[in-house]
């Protein structure tokens, strides 16, 4: 089971946890791209959560990515 898989069964259960999870899976592909893509990795990770049912507006509620 992938990380998705788990943030898609965890959604409707645990939103916290699952974003939580979003945020660890983007700094991860952030660090092993050298931040290249990371405004494509952000906009992905953004349409995952809106998809998944836990998606954040814009400058949201998110922790510190560094």
């Amino acid at each position: 089971m992938g990380i998705l898989d788990k943030m898609k069964s965890m959604a409707g259960k645990d939103k916290d946890r699952s974003r939580k999870m979003s945020d660890a899976a983007e700094r991860q592909v952030n660090q092993r791209t050298g931040g290249k893509h990371e405004k494509q990795v952000d906009t992905a990770q953004q349409q995952a959560e809106g998809k998944l049912g836990f998606g954040r507006e814009q400058g949201g509620d998110r922790p510190d990515q560094r």
